[in-house]
């Protein structure tokens, strides 16, 4: 199972380094770090790689190339590799209705996701190696995918041998003290969430919503042009 291990910091670096506004942009891949003054990006806001005095000024970046940081900022905020990420692309194209609601749609809908917005773990790449170390059961069965796309009146539950280890105590307690979407319902007697609606546009963050339009489409449409399509 393939997986991004290198420093995620630098992910976030790179993205507030190559924002035409001069943003500080954070994709939240650390947690509660990333709202403390340890934050890389809050501490250094340069581009990561070697700095050296003979470095040419950074060339004026394309159209394409603003549409491609855009898409590479959607992928790497719910952690999913290019190839996968084209496969919900193509999915989202046979849909009927608004492709980049759908496609963003498909990507809120992950297992690993659904766990982050229930405030069950601190990041998606947390909530990932829960899912894959069998802690939830999905309506009752023990799942250990988390790139499973969960469905309206699905429910996810902890099971029992986990709800009393020290992470969930504290995952559960936290929780119980923070807000999650509107198209979920968490449980807090027996740590329980189920899915009431499939999530609207409306309803899911802005850091997610903002790039799912046409400069994260536009690339896609381009890279999925060149390459086959799978059967």
């Amino acid at each position: 199972m393939a997986r991004y291990t290198e420093a995620v910091c630098r992910l976030c670096r790179r993205e507030t380094a190559t924002s035409k506004t001069g943003e500080k942009i954070k994709l939240f891949l650390k947690g509660d770090r990333c709202l403390s003054k340890k934050c890389a990006v809050e501490r250094r806001g340069t581009a990561p790689g070697q700095k050296t005095q003979n470095t040419k000024a950074r060339q004026k970046i394309s159209e394409y190339g603003r549409q491609l940081r855009e898409k590479q900022k959607m992928r790497r905020y719910y952690g999913v590799l290019e190839t996968q990420f084209a496969n919900y692309f193509r999915v989202a194209q046979r849909v009927k209705g608004k492709t980049g609601a759908t496609f963003l749609q498909l990507l809120e809908r992950r297992l690993d996701n659904v766990v982050y917005r229930l405030n069950l773990a601190q990041s998606r790449a947390q909530a990932r190696q829960l899912v894959c170390h069998r802690h939830f059961r999905l309506n009752g069965r023990i799942v250990n995918v988390p790139s499973i796309i969960v469905k309206a009146g699905d429910v996810i539950t902890v099971s029992d041998r986990s709800k009393a280890s020290d992470l969930f105590v504290q995952g559960i307690e936290t929780a119980k003290n923070r807000r999650h979407p509107e198209w979920l319902e968490f449980n807090e007697t027996d740590a329980s969430a189920k899915v009431l609606t499939l999530p609207s546009r409306e309803q899911i963050d802005n850091a997610g919503r903002r790039t799912a339009h046409r400069r994260v489409l536009q690339p896609l449409v381009v890279i999925l042009s060149l390459s086959p399509v799978s059967s």
